[in-house]
């Protein structure tokens, strides 16, 4: 189709990839209409300044992440993912900017990838300098919760899960085996916080050097990528946006495709790519 032959055309694409490029790989998103998490449930993500001013809003949140880790995890790249990774190795692709916290673009092979919102597979103690990996976390969290199950009622974004309520009581909420804190989190940027100001020039750093940008399954809502789109504007850089519902910055693209990514970069692998 016209639009992937300009997508092909570039000699440095940057990607700004958004939870619509990981839901068909089963990891659920905020904001599809129908199946998102708004639409879903009442429940709404965990806001920073309320994760780490509240020991039961931390209990509750690790309670959730504990049983929706291993879910999680266990997610492998679809062809979206693949599709970037194999792009990126042949120069199509010179940067991506992702707003998710999966590692699925690394998963797939991206090396050149700068995640914007952090990832989940990182955790650091807020009270001193220690940190370790989500997966050994896991185990440590499992020490002092060996009696500690509860069933899905709902699988929620980001390792998230929707459990009894009155189970989390039962939670021992972890604590950090260096200073003995109980304010450890993982590596994301919460709602409510600010994406780290040099990333965030990073990414512009990155966007200044390409020659047109794609993003793809991001609705934009969130000021965070957004403001790429703007920054692209101002310097006359080609947009497309692919995605299948509205976005933010619909009124910005030059070329606009609602499509699955999946489907869209299937496609560009059929055309050997």
């Amino acid at each position: 189709a016209w639009y992937q032959r300009r997508v092909r055309a570039a000699r440095r694409l940057l990607v700004l990839s958004g939870a619509g490029l990981s839901t068909e790989s089963g990891i659920p998103d905020y904001r599809s209409e129908g199946v998102g998490l708004y639409d879903r449930t009442k429940h709404r993500p965990i806001q920073h300044s309320e994760f780490m001013s509240d020991l039961e809003a931390r209990r509750r949140y690790w309670a959730r992440n504990y049983i929706g880790f291993p879910i999680f995890i266990s997610k492998v790249p679809n062809t979206a993912h693949k599709v970037l990774a194999e792009m990126e190795k042949t120069k199509m692709v010179d940067w991506v900017i992702t707003q998710n916290v999966d590692r699925l673009h690394q998963k797939a092979g991206t090396t050149k990838v700068t995640e914007l919102h952090g990832t989940t597979n990182i955790v650091a103690c807020q009270n001193c300098n220690y940190v370790t990996d989500r997966e050994s976390f896991q185990t440590y969290i499992r020490g002092s919760n060996r009696e500690f199950t509860a069933d899905i009622i709902n699988v929620t974004p980001d390792a998230d899960a929707e459990i009894d309520i009155d189970l989390i009581r039962k939670f021992n909420i972890p604590l950090c085996p260096d200073c003995g804190s109980d304010v450890l989190k993982p590596q994301v940027v919460f709602f409510g916080a600010n994406v780290n100001r040099e990333k965030v020039f990073h990414c512009y750093d990155k966007l200044h050097e390409c020659d047109k940008i794609l993003v793809a399954g991001s609705s934009l809502q969130v000021m965070s990528g957004y403001r790429f789109l703007l920054e692209a504007t101002k310097t006359g850089k080609p947009i497309a946006i692919l995605n299948i519902g509205e976005t933010r910055g619909d009124h910005l693209a030059n070329v606009r495709v609602t499509a699955r990514c999946g489907e869209f970069f299937e496609r560009f692998k059929t055309r050997n790519l």
